[in-house]
């Protein structure tokens, strides 16, 4: 048999596809005849399936980069798209009813309405989104509970359960509806390093699981643990 017939070509294995791509972004924040640029020319592509984490300096424009992804603001200038989506062409109504479709957001400071219960508050993008019967909304908010470890605690209220528990249960709230990215602003801010630590294994397991997570950290070791890491500094993105 001959060598050419024999040999074989390694399989092309095909990259990743683009599920965030900003292109020359801008945000500039006015207040009268003040003028704060907090983004200053951005361009940035990240494959779905990525976790990456961001950091800086307070006031570099973390949480504006975040905002602006998430469709919370709109850049002044450029374009964000999302898994295709241009978020410019969308009115606020649209980009409310996309990002509760499309993003899951997990904050700082829990954000939990306090009068509910975790099975309650887990549910909540769904009855926003008013994706199927109230009892199908609990199934899944249920199951969430129990990826996040707590599915003996869901008619906890807030109140009664810890500050890594109602982490958990922000994070089973942003898995609602089972989105392919997660978003966290300082996800792990209020928490102790061991809970921290937990939130960050959680990252990873969803991370595993195909979800896309990019996450705003101040904590330079954590962020050293993300497979990619992004340094913004004064509105502009200085180095990975």
């Amino acid at each position: 048999m001959s060598e050419a017939m024999t040999s074989r070509e390694p399989a092309a294995v095909a990259p990743p596809s683009t599920l965030i791509e900003l292109a020359g972004v801008e945000k500039v924040y006015r207040t009268g005849k003040l003028e704060y640029r907090a983004l200053r020319g951005v361009d940035l592509s990240i494959a779905r399936g990525e976790m990456v984490a961001v950091v800086g300096p307070s006031g570099s424009g973390k949480s504006t980069f975040l905002n602006v992804i998430t469709g919370i603001d709109r850049p002044t200038v450029g374009a964000v798209t999302i898994d295709g989506t241009c978020l410019d062409d969308l009115s606020e109504e649209e980009l409310a009813v996309w990002r509760g479709a499309n993003v899951g957001i997990v904050f700082q400071f829990f954000q939990l309405l306090p009068t509910l219960s975790a099975l309650e508050n887990a549910a909540l993008p769904l009855d926003f989104l008013r994706r199927g019967s109230k009892r199908d909304r609990f199934e899944q908010a249920r199951h969430n509970l129990e990826v996040v470890g707590l599915g003996d605690k869901v008619d906890h209220l807030p109140a009664e359960l810890s500050g890594g528990e109602q982490q958990r249960v922000a994070i089973a709230r942003a898995l609602a509806a089972d989105p392919g990215l997660i978003v966290g602003d300082e996800p792990t801010g209020n928490l102790d390093t061991v809970t921290a630590d937990e939130m960050f294994q959680l990252f990873l397991r969803l991370n595993r699981d195909g979800k896309t997570i990019l996450f705003v950290t101040h904590d330079r070791d954590l962020a050293a643990r993300a497979r990619r890491v992004v340094e913004i500094r004064d509105g502009r993105v200085v180095g990975e």
